[in-house]
């Protein structure tokens, strides 16, 4: 995998320094021309060859197979479609669009081209999610709640609170908490659940976007609780409770930490099989994906990801968070 950066925020600076160590190379890297001394700055440190001040410029590259998109939630689809119309493999940060509407736009395309579309959510990748999946579910019995959390307080919320309107928290750019940290949540009881039944959304609410709400999801025998948070903050964690006992880990969902099994026959076990940087288990199956060719699962993965746009978009509107992207022309 040589990999083009589209983006010089935050999560390309967390992510890039790694990818080496995983087996990816960096071959470019492309910003603004607000931002070109940063991109250089950036292409150097990563090692890539290449720099642009246009995203253009970098998807028609010969040199890049594969697209990272790490840049505001508002242009993921413009560059995702450019990048998989250039004949790219695309790996997209979360959330994979603005709405459901542009998310299955750019997974029909790319299932049309036969092209790996992979959305960035750290969270079904962490070996200790799967090991709640694939062993530890069964042993907790009938499921009946589970109670999903993440509180983070903003670093660009002193900001919105002061009269400034950032991307994290402007309605036009597809910010707000449901569509950020709300994600992994959603992704979390999702991934494991399946689509439920209903679905809603009981947001906070400020100058037209939500800066903290509750998601609650209803699977007939159980029931789900969601919370995500911008505005504020508290320990995040994620409990599941079954007639037989829980399985809980005192993290936040996105990274999955250590978990510990408590059945109610007084057994208790704890496991965390946690590695070393966050983004390593999404990155590792990536370049395995692309190098064996296993589209199929890519395609599962990404199926998995609409299902999640669509109940987290569908609520985000009947609590009334809406994006001009929502229209349709």
């Amino acid at each position: 995998m040589k990999l083009g950066l589209v983006g010089t925020g935050m999560i390309v600076r967390s992510i890039a320094p790694h990818l080496a160590s995983w087996g990816i190379e960096v071959g470019a890297i492309a910003g603004t021309p607000r931002s070109h001394d940063t991109t250089v700055e950036l292409a150097g440190e990563y090692g890539a060859s290449a720099h642009y001040d246009d995203y253009h410029e970098l998807v028609r590259d010969e040199g890049i197979d594969t697209v990272y998109v790490g840049v505001p939630n508002f242009l993921h689809y413009d560059v995702t479609m450019a990048a998989l119309e250039a004949g790219k493999d695309v790996v997209c940060e979360k959330p994979l669009a603005a709405n459901e509407r542009e998310a299955a736009e750019l997974a029909r395309f790319a299932k049309e081209r036969g092209r790996f579309l992979w959305e960035a959510v750290v969270t079904t990748r962490q070996p200790n999610f799967r090991l709640i999946r694939d062993e530890l579910l069964p042993r907790i019995g009938a499921i009946r709640m589970v109670m999903v959390t993440y509180s983070q307080y903003s670093s660009r919320y002193d900001a919105f609170r002061a009269g400034e309107v950032l991307p994290a928290f402007d309605p036009a750019k597809a910010g707000g908490a449901i569509m950020d940290i709300g994600l992994y949540p959603l992704t979390f009881t999702i991934g494991l659940f399946g689509e439920p039944q209903q679905a809603s959304y009981l947001p906070n609410i400020q100058r037209g976007i939500d800066t903290s709400g509750v998601i609650t999801l209803d699977y007939g025998s159980f029931k789900a609780i969601n919370v995500c948070a911008k505005d504020c903050g508290a320990p995040s964690f994620a409990q599941i409770q079954g007639e037989d006992g829980y399985i809980r880990s005192d993290s936040q969902p996105n990274s999955c930490g250590a978990l510990t099994l408590h059945l109610n026959d007084g057994t208790e076990e704890h496991y965390d099989r946690s590695l070393p940087v966050m983004w390593e288990g999404e990155f590792r199956e990536f370049l395995r994906q692309q190098q064996e060719g296993d589209i199929e699962q890519c395609y599962r993965e990404l199926d998995t990801s609409l299902l999640v746009s669509r109940v987290q978009n569908s609520v985000r509107r009947e609590a009334g968070v809406l994006f001009p992207t929502d229209e349709v022309e």
